[in-house]
């Protein structure tokens, strides 16, 4: 299945689309793919508002651009894979039954699930800038992570087992 296919099913069904992703076995190469695929377009989504602060502050759009790969595609890779860790060993305290594997996958799904919303985020920084419209689109963004992320969660750790 697309990946586009399944962040549209994701919005209807965040269970079902997590449960066949964690029934295609655990295969790392995806993984990666997928947490990688997530932080290039949330590095996609900032250039327009790079763009605005370099106009609008006078500042060298190629260090911006520059320094926000560093941290989006270097970085945070990073800090996914340690948060998804930390998820892992809470769904272990309150005796979920699963693998270090199945935490990232509800992490970096969560991640490219809401991406549709980063990029509406990306824009809205962009066009309109500082205000209660990037407030209320941020807010949007951060709660569907965290509902596919709960959802993938209980999913992956109580749920198949």
């Amino acid at each position: 299945m697309a990946v586009t296919t399944d962040i549209l099913r994701t919005y209807r069904g965040p269970r079902a689309v997590l449960a066949r992703r964690l029934a295609a076995g655990p295969r790392e190469d995806r993984l990666v793919a997928l947490a990688m695929g997530s932080c290039a377009v949330m590095f996609i989504a900032q250039l327009p508002r790079l763009a605005r602060i370099a106009h609008l502050e006078d500042k060298d759009l190629n260090a911006l651009m520059g320094g926000s790969l560093l941290a989006i595609m270097f970085v945070l890779p990073l800090i996914l894979y340690t948060l998804a860790f930390v998820f892992h060993l809470l769904a272990k305290a309150f005796r979920g039954k699963g693998q270090g594997f199945q935490a990232r996958v509800a992490l970096f799904w969560a991640m490219m699930a809401a991406s549709p919303l980063m990029l509406l985020n990306g824009l809205v920084a962009g066009f309109i800038g500082e205000g209660t419209a990037l407030s209320f689109v941020g807010g949007l963004w951060c709660a569907a992570v965290v509902w596919f992320l709960i959802t993938g969660l209980h999913e992956a750790y109580w749920r198949r087992h």
